[in-house]
């Protein structure tokens, strides 16, 4: 064989045994059997009566044996082939537990006080012929197969307790149910598919799919999302594919490999098989995955540590030992004897599910009196003693090689557990609670059958006789609290109501190890918490150095990010993106990002929000600050000016530009001017309903103001033709007539306004993304674009009027310097259109005030400057001479 160097006898005999036990399932040699053997009349190896009573129960407790010598099968197992079978000494606390629970009701008077309990131990070494064979047997004579042939008065089948193997119950259903024999199954459930046969099937081993829950709660409380799967390839393992798989990913869960453990339908294929075998676990060893599930049967351990053995002796990986392994209630630690050096290191930091159980008292003191010579005088096979004590009895015919005689003081407490364990594991905790049900059971039978006799012989007869089928309903009904306080009882469906316990393993250099409890599942009959597991004092394995293992298909988006799929990869791979401005994550592996609420914005991680801050154009601020500043000095110079016309007002350049609306036009800007702190400050809802109002209905005086000038001036050239109607037209009622009608109309657009839709406070929540901007709206956009409107109709008749007039013959002619000024008024605003519109938050008041400010200096030095220039600087052309030489 490949990889094999066979410089030992020994050595070759320890590869042909591991190539056969790793590419052999069990069923596997059932089929073998039924397909290329010619099999005679098998019987198990072990049959012994391990004790007699007036009942019995039969256990069928399939020991693991797997021979070392060529594989035969014998009518009837030879002396020789049952000494050289390799043992599984760690199955014998069963078979302890079974006759410990068996001992303490016969010795409980008030259980079975006039019945002795026996026991009947069969071995089918998981072969569905042999298992056939000892459910017959059980109907017949001792030692003699006549099924239906029972001539003794003692040993009287009331029930039988199998297992671990779910293969083992389903073979012997098919017979004890015709007898309507009350079955116990323990270590893994199997799938009924008939429902008389189910009547009988009771079993000691929760709702599986109880199980699938917990590995998953187990697997999202870790948040492990990128796992492996290995399972057995029978129908156990392909019940949980095709049941449990889907489930986990409905729940997040991604699978990196999802692999069988080799299964071989016929003995010349095995080297096709074990090449077969070696490519999967190569490709397993190659996984990325930190977390692996080994769903399997009791014997799926034996396969699972041979991973350190097939390293040794084939060119292939052994499976990373760095990787946390979660392993399902149906596995024990089991193992052959040529195993018993192997490390184990492969288990430490591993998880595992368990039936819950407790350690029942005086069943370790048992353990600790038991020695080789216990084990011999007891009826059980030797052969276990001189494989978990590595010695030989004077008349075994036992390979002595290497082995010392047995003194008949080994102990079991001096066996590492790697050998045996010391503590009661769950199995053998089923099995007494299943011995114990059925004592129950059957001491409930009794009494009622006692209340329609008159004596307790009469009852025992009458029960032996005619009525052992209806055990099955007591036992369904059965509930009583053990000897460590735990209520046992079967549920509807013919399960026991118990929960499971979270073991982690640890592991030690001398073989040894502990099952550490670590969380639990409750049964749901119990109202509390589902799942709780202690994360603190779990032992992870030495790779991660006490670490949480992390199991991801590739690392966590982090907040700020988002999770992108990757083509052709399962949905736990991904790729992270940024999110997109305005957006935030704030968990690990968010599918989309979001925005953050109104008054919040995301930081520069895009990974928390933050709160927005009120702002406005306050006084505080430079651009507050700056048009302060131009406020307050074209108002301090609109005054002078002001203060210098009505100091001049007997001037011919005040009196020729009518001084009337020369003061009317100075009032109106230096409002327009103070009106712009209406604009500055914190916004208010009566400031809001002032100033575009206030704004509005100033600007038309001063704009209705210019345009009487105009108007006055072309009168006034007019005027002077002779015989001219217009001269009576000429003074301050028709110019005050034609600014206070101008200024009614704008304000009757501002009350329309202010009744249809006014202005309002409002927040802009959107404009600014880090603030929040306090804005005046303006209600109706039509009116207020009616009101600008309006003031533009006046300005530009004022500037069409001054253009025309400009070049008429007079001294103080203003009309250039208003045409000029209407110029300089229609440009700002019809630049103040776009730019407002553009503009966003704050900054759209400020342009508003830029524009007020810039269209009111632009008319008050266009046309009060030059006539500051003739008072000031040339008072000698300040004169009437100078004025009469003008018009000449």
């Amino acid at each position: 064989m490949k990889g094999c160097n066979c410089n030992g006898i020994l050595l070759c005999k320890l590869m042909k045994l591991f190539v056969f036990v790793l590419m052999l399932s069990f069923r596997a040699v059932s089929e073998i059997l039924n397909m290329n053997c010619i099999v005679g009349d098998p019987v198990p190896i072990l049959h012994k009566y391990y004790q007699s009573g007036d009942v019995i129960i039969a256990g069928i407790l399939s020991q693991i044996y797997i021979f070392s010598n060529t594989i035969h099968f014998h009518e009837k197992p030879s002396t020789d082939l049952f000494y050289d079978a390799e043992m599984v000494t760690q199955l014998y606390q069963h078979i302890l537990s079974l006759t410990f629970a068996v001992n303490e009701i016969n010795e409980n008077l008030q259980i079975l006080p006039n019945l002795t309990l026996g026991l009947h131990i069969y071995n089918s070494n998981f072969i569905a012929s042999w298992t056939y064979h000892a459910s017959m047997e059980l109907f017949s004579t001792q030692g003699k197969l006549i099924p239906n042939y029972k001539c003794e008065t003692e040993n009287n089948l009331v029930s039988v307790i199998a297992g671990p193997n779910s293969e083992v119950c389903i073979h012997m259903t098919a017979i004890l149910s015709i007898y309507k024999i009350p079955q116990f199954t323990y270590g893994s459930a199997s799938v009924m598919n008939r429902k008389t046969q189910s009547v009988f099937y009771h079993q000691m081993f929760p709702d599986v799919h109880r199980q699938y829950n917990g590995i998953l709660q187990l697997l999202l409380h870790f948040q492990w999302t990128w796992i492996g799967i290995l399972y057995d390839n029978d129908n156990n393992g392909e019940r949980f594919v095709q049941d449990a798989l889907p489930v986990f990913s409905q729940k997040g869960i991604c699978f990196d490999y999802i692999e069988s453990f080799p299964l071989i339908t016929s003995v010349n294929d095995i080297d096709k098989m074990v090449t077969e075998g070696i490519n999967r676990y190569n490709s397993i060893s190659k996984s990325i995955s930190n977390v692996s599930i080994v769903y399997g049967e009791i014997e799926t351990m034996i396969y699972f540590r041979m991973f350190s053995t097939l390293s040794k002796y084939e060119d292939v990986s052994i499976m990373a030992k760095g990787r946390v392994y979660i392993m399902t209630a149906q596995m024990e630690f089991t193992s052959f004897p040529f195993q018993r050096n192997e490390d184990i290191d492969l288990l430490h930091g591993a998880l595992s599910l368990a039936i819950h159980s407790k350690e029942v008292p005086g069943f370790t003191d048992l353990l600790q009196l038991v020695n080789a010579i216990f084990v011999l005088e007891n009826g059980f096979i030797q052969g276990f003693g001189e494989e978990a004590f590595g010695c030989f009895f004077p008349e075994s015919m036992v390979d002595r090689e290497g082995r010392v005689s047995c003194s008949g003081e080994e102990k079991l407490v001096n066996l590492p557990a790697s050998i045996f364990e010391m503590s009661m594991t769950s199995h053998s905790y089923s099995i007494y609670n299943a011995v114990y049900a059925m004592a129950y059971a059957l001491h409930n039978m009794l009494s009622f059958q006692l209340r329609k006799t008159e004596g307790v012989h009469e009852a025992i007869h009458s029960f032996l006789a005619q009525h052992l089928w209806k055990l099955n309903h007591f036992v369904k009904i059965i509930s009583f609290n053990n000897n460590v306080g735990e209520t046992v009882f079967f549920n509807e469906n013919g399960e026991m109501e118990t929960g499971f316990d979270i073991i982690n393993w640890v592991t030690f250099p001398n073989l040894s190890f502990l099952r550490v409890k670590v969380g639990d599942i409750q049964p749901l009959s119990l109202k509390e918490i589902m799942f709780t597991i202690s994360e603190e004092t779990i032992i992870w394995p030495k790779q991660f150095n006490q670490t949480k293992p992390l199991s991801l298909c590739n690392d966590n988006c982090h907040p700020g990010y988002r999770k992108a799929k990757k083509e052709g990869k399962p949905f736990c791979c991904y790729d992270c993106l940024s999110c997109p401005g305005g957006k935030i994550s704030n968990q690990k592996d968010m599918d989309n990002c979001f925005h953050c609420p109104e008054d919040h914005y995301p930081n520069e991680e895009q990974n928390f929000c933050l709160p927005k801050s009120v702002t406005f154009l306050s006084y505080e601020e430079t651009l507050g600050n700056i048009f302060i500043s131009f406020i307050i000095t074209f108002s301090i110079i609109t005054i002078l000016l002001l203060w210098l016309f009505i100091k001049y007002h007997d001037t011919p350049i005040v009196k020729a530009n009518n001084e009337t609306l020369t003061y009317i036009l100075l009032i109106s800007l230096l409002l327009s001017f103070l009106c712009v702190l209406l604009f500055i400050g914190r916004p208010h809802q009566w400031t809001c309903l002032l100033r575009q109002v206030t704004f509005g209905i100033i600007f038309s005086v001063a704009v209705s103001s210019i345009l009487a000038k105009t108007i006055i001036v072309i009168l006034a050239f007019m005027a002077t033709k002779p015989g001219s109607r217009i001269r009576k037209w000429m003074g301050n009622r028709l110019a005050v007539s034609m600014v206070l009608s101008c200024s009614f109309v704008q304000t009757i657009i501002c009350i329309v306004w202010l009744s249809i839709s006014p202005p309002f406070l409002d927040a802009d929540m959107y404009s600014m993304p880090k603030e929040i901007v306090l804005i005046c709206k303006e209600g109706s956009v039509v009116m207020f674009y009616c009101v600008l409107g309006f003031m533009g109709f006046l300005a530009i008749i004022s500037f069409i009027v001054a253009f025309l007039v400009r070049k008429l013959p007079d001294t103080f002619n203003e009309a250039k310097f208003i045409t000029f000024s209407m110029l300089v008024f229609c440009s700002v605003w019809l630049s103040f259109v776009p730019t407002y519109l553009s503009t966003k938050g704050k900054y759209m008041v400020a342009v508003e005030i830029f524009s007020i400010l810039c269209s009111t200096g632009g008319l008050l030095a266009f046309i009060f400057f030059p006539k500051c220039y003739f008072i000031l600087v040339r008072p000698d052309l300040n004169n009437k001479e100078y004025l009469r030489r003008g018009k000449n």
